[in-house]
């Protein structure tokens, strides 16, 4: 189409803002440099920086039936966020999203490096939202990491799973936080869960896209 070729970004400036919270603004002023040495107009470039940790590992809970099926755990969670902000959607929700399903997911911290540490904070979200103490070794990813939404957060879901037996499971000890108070969860069969969130009832789409992998993995 005859546009110049984009080759690099020449950061003007780069700043937090909106701190004190939870999540943050990184503000980068940029401008485009193109490959015959010329310059963007500046413009700004904003996506979520959160100080805790860069990326979440995303963990399918499943248990294998005596009749051969799979039955996959899911988690109802507390979700203020999208309670309070999804006023002016195109098409109107239809239903209040208080709590909203999810497999077991959580921060990849700091201090939990390599695909070690990936695998010991699965193992450690797994029994603090579902009650299962498993091995870090019998956590097994679900091929690579991806961006859930690049054009706003740096992060990549680490998708995996592990094999659990029904029976062991005792009281998820949770992180002590509010946002965990409430919590519940739930056994369902793997394809009717893939199902529901096709049907857009399952509506988180790192759970839909973590259950298909797991199901792939399978067969």
């Amino acid at each position: 189409m005859g546009e110049r070729r984009v080759v690099g970004v020449d950061i003007e400036s780069d700043e937090i803002v909106g701190t004190g919270g939870f999540l943050a603004i990184r503000r980068l002023r940029l401008r485009n440099r193109y490959e015959d040495g010329g310059l963007s107009e500046r413009y700004v470039c904003d996506f979520v920086h959160r100080d805790v940790g860069l990326d979440a590992v995303v963990v399918v809970v499943w248990s294998r039936r005596a009749d051969g099926g799979v039955d996959v755990l899911i988690r109802d969670g507390l979700r203020p966020s999208l309670a309070v902000g999804r006023d002016g959607a195109p098409v109107p929700d239809g239903r209040s999203y208080l709590f909203i399903s999810e497999v077991v997911a959580g921060i990849i911290e700091r201090d939990d490096v390599g695909l070690d540490g990936i695998h010991r904070r699965a193992a450690a979200e797994v029994l603090e939202e579902a009650g299962f103490e498993v091995s870090p070794d019998a956590v097994e990813l679900l091929g690579a990491a991806a961006f859930p939404s690049p054009g706003a957060f740096t992060e990549k879901f680490w998708l995996a799973s592990v094999e659990v037996d029904p029976a062991t499971r005792r009281e998820p000890p949770g992180d002590g936080s509010p946002m965990e108070e409430g919590a519940s969860v739930r056994w369902i069969d793997l394809d009717a869960a893939i199902a529901a969130g096709v049907a857009g009832e399952l509506e988180d789409m790192k759970t839909e896209l973590a259950l298909r992998r797991l199901r792939d993995r399978l067969a």
